[in-house]
């Protein structure tokens, strides 16, 4: 096993002081003498009102808390928590999209009211993403539905989408929500994000707490802005050593997984820190905490630092308060990797911890490979299967789907020149490699969808793919095989037509 596992009272690796976070009470001591009275008869049998104070602390006792712990109790106003109390939380941003926005609001308008007003119409982001590009006239209905709630509650952040004949025509449009809400500034550290989708948590990669909720509960933050919630207890994951140049966060977190298991977080935080953690960019610090869920995790964090704070400059005005784990909070357990000894790293069907080594499934052969999604189509995942391309000269020997996570993704593979290439882009590369033109921004085939939905597996098929989940069924057909992988793993993959370790071309 490549983890070693701590005591869960372990020193705290790493801590880092609060930077710009306010107190939520006074640090002062409040000292309350009592005095008794001797009375013949009694006056009251309930208390007289008091005024309302801030709770006080005991000055040089603290309770030392987790990231989220901390999130959690300041957004319910509250001076400490404890893993497992239940408490009303007050939300900072709602995002839902076409596919679960119009149960959200058939849930919405039946409790408030036909016409109820959403607590905050800015703090609420709807985004079409997962059905879009088909004839499917219910998945097109989806979308008219979320438009129509939109206009009706003056949504500030709706990102329409209405020819889909040529989505560059549509500027509003954004493309996987997930992405989207990072590259337009709603992922912020220390506030609360719920969204209706699994990979919410993907936010967690800003120090946020972020996590899917079902219609209902999401119903009710639309007329509320509040939520209950149970405070989740801390698994910590130390990840140490220089990163292989073969290796990408995507290895990381499969590797993870397969050692906890797809229930071995299941209503827990996962806390990322170490040396590598910090020495990963945001999007693939998103790509860590966007599988969380497949650990059956609650959210996943990373303590917000430079890289976040340089990456959030220019996409929000608002201000925000990171927070960072107390070198005396308590973590129901810890795993410790040497990332430098990892290797690529693949999950077999027909689950996320369903591990094997890369080269262990040499002999595997597939039928085509899928680049997208939010956890592997954003713009260093397409640079990474790019220089995989780059470095081999060759042509792939079996199809190969690339679909931009966003808008902007997409405007990237066109523009960016990819490091060592002599200016060459991304499209570029795909296109002297064979591979399937971009396609339109979108979740794709990630999730199955309607049958015409691009590179949707219609037949029983081998895929290697740098999506989330491998479960029958996932991306198409129920007879279909799905090997999750790295950007690096499915362009090596694409190159031969079998599973390879990208050690072979890097």
């Amino acid at each position: 096993m490549a983890a070693t596992i701590v005591p869960a009272h372990a020193a705290f690796f790493g801590a880092k002081k609060e930077i710009g976070a306010r107190a939520s009470f006074s640090p002062s001591i409040s000292a309350h003498r009592c005095r008794k009275h001797a009375l013949n008869k009694v006056l009251a049998v309930m208390s007289p009102p008091q005024p309302s104070r801030a709770p006080s602390t005991t000055g040089s006792v603290k309770h030392g808390m987790t990231m989220t712990e901390k999130i959690l109790a300041k957004s319910s106003d509250r001076s400490k928590l404890e893993p497992g109390e239940n408490i009303w939380v007050n939300i900072d941003v709602l995002m839902t999209h076409d596919v679960c926005g119009p149960g959200t609001i058939g849930i919405f308008k039946k409790e408030f009211g036909k016409n109820a007003k959403v607590w905050d119409r800015e703090k609420i982001v709807i985004i079409p993403d997962h059905y879009i590009f088909t004839s499917d006239e219910r998945a097109n209905r989806n979308v008219d539905i979320i438009r129509d709630f939109a206009l009706e509650q003056n949504i500030k952040y709706f990102y329409d989408i209405k020819d889909l004949s040529n989505f560059k025509v549509n500027p509003d449009y954004k493309g996987v929500c997930h992405v989207a809400l990072a590259q337009e500034g709603h992922c912020r550290p220390g506030e609360v994000l719920l969204g209706t989708d699994s990979h919410t948590c993907n936010a967690g990669a800003f120090g946020q707490f972020a996590t899917g909720i079902g219609n209902t509960d999401a119903g009710f933050v639309m007329g509320t802005g509040k939520l209950l919630l149970k405070v989740p207890p801390t698994m910590r994951f130390v990840l140490d050593g220089e990163m292989p140049h073969y290796l990408l966060a995507k290895d990381l977190i499969l590797q993870i997984i397969g050692e906890i298991t797809v229930a071995g977080a299941t209503y827990k935080s996962m806390e990322f820190v170490g040396s590598t953690v910090e020495s990963l960019n945001m999007e693939e610090r998103m790509t860590l905490c966007n599988m969380v869920v497949e650990a059956g995790g609650k959210n996943g964090v990373v303590p917000p630092d430079e890289t976040t704070f340089k990456y959030l400059e220019g996409k929000t005005s608002l201000n925000y308060e990171p927070v960072y784990s107390d070198e005396s909070a308590k973590f129901i357990s810890e795993y410790r990797f040497d990332v430098s000894k990892l290797e690529p790293v693949v999950a077999k069907p027909h689950s996320p911890d369903n591990l094997a080594l890369a080269r262990e499934c040499k002999d595997v052969k597939i039928d085509r490979v899928y680049i997208g999604s939010c956890t592997g189509g954003k713009t260093e995942d397409f640079m990474a299967a790019a220089k995989v391309f780059l470095a081999s000269g060759k042509k792939v020997k079996v199809p190969t789907f690339l679909v931009p996570a966003t808008q902007k993704v997409w405007m990237d593979l066109y523009s960016l020149p990819v490091p060592g290439s002599g200016g060459k882009t991304c499209s570029q590369i795909f296109e002297e490699a064979g591979c399937d033109t971009p396609a339109s921004p979108s979740c794709g085939a990630c999730l199955g969808g309607p049958r015409d939905t691009y590179a949707r597996m219609n037949e029983p098929m081998v895929c290697v793919s740098t999506t989330n989940r491998n479960f029958p069924g996932r991306m198409g057909h129920k007879e279909g095989q799905i090997y999750l992988a790295s950007p690096y793993t499915a362009a090596a993959s694409a190159l031969t037509g079998y599973v390879t370790d990208p050690r072979e071309f890097l």
